[in-house]
């Protein structure tokens, strides 16, 4: 579905991605974890537009979208939760819902779509005429998840969702992530630097470090790598 060949990113003279490669297949849920700095939010931001690769094959269902506009990306089915949630914070929560389903023109399903978050968020329905920039930390980035999904995305592509929340929040969006991927049979591309909770949700996990895989494994064998234990998961 999704797939990365050999991808450099630059910012200037700075190499901040250096020839990585990974590959996402339909229905899985992929992590990728690494330090800070690694390149995990650039390897984001290049895949859906943002960052321009130097170098590479990025594809998404045979396509290639290197250098896409990033709109044309949304509107083949690719979404991402960005690192601080970056919701509208003068528009309603209502209106934050809207500005997710923009592109598309199935405008009579969006009803069924707004009922769903609600379901999966419940919090902000209650929430439905407030501002964003009004919400906790912890509503902010469930109006960020449940904007990127008003674009029915068929990936979602997710960066730190757990950053800065409370532990009991942390395990909540997890397991909201979960639902995601079983009920609407969305494809989840995780960007965490929370490797034990990513890991248990994951099918496969790639290590990214100074730019680079160092890693690529089924997530179960990750969990139990001792370089990965005693790097990322404080063992």
């Amino acid at each position: 579905m999704l797939r990365l060949d050999s991808v450099y990113t630059y910012y200037g003279s700075i190499q901040a991605l250096k020839g990585i490669s990974l590959e996402v297949n339909k229905g899985e849920i992929i992590c990728l974890i690494g330090a800070n700095g690694a390149g995990k939010s650039t390897t984001l931001m290049t895949i859906c537009g943002i960052e321009t690769p130097r170098g590479g094959v990025i594809q998404f269902d045979g396509i290639d979208i290197a250098g896409m506009p990033p709109h044309k990306i949304v509107g083949m089915g690719m979404s991402q939760v960005p690192e601080g949630r970056r919701m509208f914070p003068s528009l309603t929560v209502a209106e934050n819902l809207d500005m997710g389903a923009y592109l598309r023109s199935d405008k009579k399903k969006l009803k069924k779509d707004i009922e769903y978050v609600f379901e999966l968020f419940p919090i902000l329905s209650k929430r439905r005429n407030q501002m964003g920039g009004t919400l906790s930390g912890g509503e902010q980035q469930m109006l960020a998840i449940s904007r990127a999904l008003m674009a029915r995305p068929r990936i979602l592509l997710l960066d730190e969702p757990s950053l800065g929340l409370a532990p009991l929040l942390v395990q909540q969006i997890f397991e909201i992530i979960l639902r995601i991927n079983k009920e609407q049979g969305t494809t989840i591309f995780l960007v965490e630097q929370n490797a034990n909770m990513a890991l248990k949700i994951s099918n496969r996990g790639y290590v990214l470090q100074n730019g680079k895989i160092v890693k690529a494994d089924l997530a179960d064998a990750l969990l139990e790598d001792e370089e990965v234990r005693a790097a990322y998961l404080g063992v």
